[in-house]
């Protein structure tokens, strides 16, 4: 059982390798009793004394929808975490930096992510969900982690590591309303991922949960059981996990992402130090 005073040196712990963006051991190999639940508080308490100096929270991103990358990882259930001003970056234009400063370990991951108009509940259906919602856009999050060569012993390694989230930039929205299909074309759609010129790797949309929108839905529901005191307000932003593999980043790459559904702008991103 990890008490309160635990909940808080881990939260230090994580808080002063973040600031100073180092490496440490994971949480689970040090606290004996460390599991989900106990992560689910030290996220708690980081968010915590985040918003104490100054931080505000934007939205959301969901983890470990992409049930093809479990086994790699040794995490085999969605987890979700804070996006903060600090973090996000909203595109204007199909172009930018990428910058890679204060992150440990980074790679890049293409997403789907979504606006939300209002305020969704826990147990709502397709078209009750995308009622909710205002926007949608093809963006890329850079997760990182603070625990050495990626090696975390679950879920709640991840969970107590910030939700492995560093940065999400958002490309152009595209109005939810007028697309009928939306949640059938997210599912079916193709993205290819490239490298200073060349394709690293392909994914598509079904590769999340089922789909962007149905990684939505079940992401509710979940967070309803495991952390009811959470929620996701109107204007919140939402991303909803990898549709490829994770690739690691380093500083002076050009990465390009393809979306297969051309209402979706690709991205161009330089990656700076």
């Amino acid at each position: 059982m990890i008490d309160a005073a635990a909940v808080g040196r881990i939260a230090g712990e994580l808080l002063d390798a973040r600031a100073r963006g180092v490496c440490l051991e994971a949480p689970s190999r040090r606290w004996p009793g460390f599991d989900l639940p106990a992560a689910w508080r030290v996220a708690a308490e980081t968010d915590r004394r985040r918003m104490a100096t100054g931080e505000q929270p934007r939205g959301w991103k969901i983890g470990f929808t992409n049930r093809m990358i479990w086994p790699r990882y040794g995490v085999h259930q969605p987890i979700w975490a804070r996006v903060w001003d600090s973090t996000l970056t909203l595109l204007d234009t199909d172009a930018a930096e990428l910058p890679l400063a204060g992150l440990v370990q980074p790679r890049i991951e293409p997403e789907i992510v979504f606006g939300f108009a209002a305020a969704p509940q826990a147990g709502m259906d397709e078209a009750a969900m995308i009622g909710c919602l205002g926007w949608v856009a093809h963006g890329v999050e850079v997760v990182h982690t603070h625990l050495a060569g990626w090696r975390f012993d679950g879920a709640a390694d991840a969970v107590a590591d910030f939700g492995l989230h560093g940065r999400l930039l958002v490309g152009p929205r595209m109005p939810v309303a007028g697309w009928p299909t939306l949640a059938k074309d997210l599912a079916a759609m193709t993205m290819r991922l490239d490298r200073d010129g060349m394709q690293v790797d392909e994914g598509r949309g079904a590769n999340v949960l089922d789909g962007p929108v149905n990684a939505l839905r079940l992401w509710l529901d979940a967070m309803a059981q495991a952390t009811p005191h959470q929620r996701v307000l109107a204007g919140d932003v939402v991303t909803t996990g990898t549709l490829t593999d994770a690739w690691p980043l380093a500083p002076g790459q050009v990465w390009h992402t393809r979306p297969g559904d051309q209402q979706l702008a690709r991205l161009s991103l330089r990656t700076v130090g």
